[in-house]
């Protein structure tokens, strides 16, 4: 007797089992599947349909339902794509707004058992309501309401116990105005949305502290010297208007963070590249931080010539420069080195192109082996010793924006070791 299956991928998928290749396949998904017998039987045996294999949850179509036997509108079926294999929790309710399908992810975010779902009503599998308390299903009325509406943009609402999902609705119809065929409905968790929402609210936090101290700063000073003038000495006052002007950087740089930031996160930070001495940069930094009261011992450059020639904006690479020293100043201990050599490197394309490594190394105690990870992260703080924790976030934004790379690690004396690579070679609107 030879056995084949269905030439009906759908309705094989329906009835969940092969069927013999004498027999007719069925009309209908049914629980048995007739067995032709040998001559003589008595009477025609049933054998029970195996059970499906392990999969998404999904039903057959209703006896209203437009024919769609695989329960998910065909699109899965013809892209070979189980619903199971979505990230996002995908249910779909038939024409008479019985459950249809009931993936993985949609039952790991709803707590609820997937075939257990299956025949409900969409009412019943998903009993959402918004934040106000009001059930969500009767203020949408999918099947009932205006023939023109496409479905529900993403929203909060509630499960039962109060737990909050992000759902979405899409209404499919047979034509335009037609009755609703599927009522397809998307669910995510919120953790990625409160964890961009917590960040937010940090960065509001951390920019209110920064901006709080010079400002009451300079609020003060200006307020008692235009009260008071006469009473202060040329000394007293010039001390006065230095404090303030110093506040006034410090607020005036905190503003650029927040630009750069934002700048970095939309893709829009702009480079604009001119011939740069990375060497005069780099001894440039550390005159001026010999000049703010750091020992001159403390620093060794040295300097791989001949450089290659590099096209970077010489701003930015002053902002790389002063983060980076002033990190390894303020956080670090001992010598810091600063090592300028020509390279080579692997860009984001993943081919091979030449570029100026420059490694800054301190002698403190270094980052610990389970941040290393989180160091070009936003708020990231090596120590207790002040800063927005945002300089390092900026330095790799403005690294990438070059087109090269930066990484962490441990120097050769158990401090820190910060390394980043910038390409060279003029650009390519000068080249051609």
């Amino acid at each position: 007797m030879t056995v084949g299956t269905n030439s009906s991928p759908g309705a094989a998928k329906a009835a969940g089992a092969p069927v013999l290749a004498t027999v007719p396949p069925p009309a209908a998904p049914a629980a048995r599947v007739p067995v032709q017998q040998p001559q003589g039987a008595s009477a025609p045996q049933t054998l029970p349909a195996p059970a499906s294999p392990v999969g998404p949850a999904v039903a057959g179509p209703g006896p209203d339902a437009p024919e769609d036997p695989d329960g998910h509108g065909g699109e899965y079926a013809a892209l070979g794509i189980d619903p199971d294999d979505l990230p996002d929790g995908l249910v779909i309710a038939d024409a008479t707004g019985r459950v249809i399908c009931f993936n993985s992810a949609a039952a790991r975010i709803t707590a609820l058992v997937a075939g257990e779902a299956l025949g409900l009503g969409i009412e019943r599998a998903l009993p959402l309501e918004d934040l106000e308390g009001r059930r969500w299903w009767a203020l949408t009325d999918p099947y009932g309401g205006l023939a023109t509406r496409r479905g529900q943009p993403e929203r909060n609402l509630l499960l039962p116990g109060g737990r909050e999902v992000l759902v979405s609705a899409r209404y499919v119809r047979t034509h335009p105005k037609g009755p609703v065929r599927r009522l397809v409905v998307t669910l995510r968790g919120t953790e990625a949305r409160r964890r961009t929402e917590r960040s937010h609210a940090e960065l509001i936090a951390t920019v209110a502290h920064e901006l709080r101290s010079p400002l009451t700063s300079v609020k003060g000073f200006t307020a008692t010297l235009l009260a008071k003038w006469e009473r202060f000495t040329d000394d007293q006052k010039r001390l006065m208007l230095e404090t303030v002007d110093a506040d006034a950087n410090r607020v005036t740089r905190l503003i650029a963070e927040l630009l750069d930031i934002s700048r970095i996160d939309s893709g829009r930070l702009e480079v604009r590249r001119q011939p740069v001495d990375i060497s005069t940069a780099v001894g440039r930094h550390v005159q001026a931080l010999t000049a703010n009261g750091q020992a001159p011992e403390r620093f060794l450059v040295s300097v791989s010539r001949p450089l290659p020639d590099l096209w970077a904006d010489p701003d930015k690479i002053d902002q790389i420069l002063g983060n980076l020293l002033e990190n390894a100043v303020r956080h670090g201990e001992g010598t810091v080195t600063i090592d300028v050599t020509p390279t080579s490197f692997a860009n984001a394309a993943g081919k091979t192109e030449k570029g100026t490594a420059v490694t800054v190394t301190d002698e403190g105690p270094g980052i610990p082996e389970e941040s290393m990870g989180r160091v070009f992260t936003r708020f990231w703080r090596g120590s207790k010793r002040g800063g927005t924790g945002l300089g390092l976030y900026i330095v790799k934004g403005i690294v990438e924006a070059h087109g090269g790379t930066i990484k962490v690690g441990r120097g050769p004396g158990g401090g820190a070791e910060f390394r980043f690579i910038l390409p060279v070679g003029a650009p390519a609107y000068l080249t051609q």
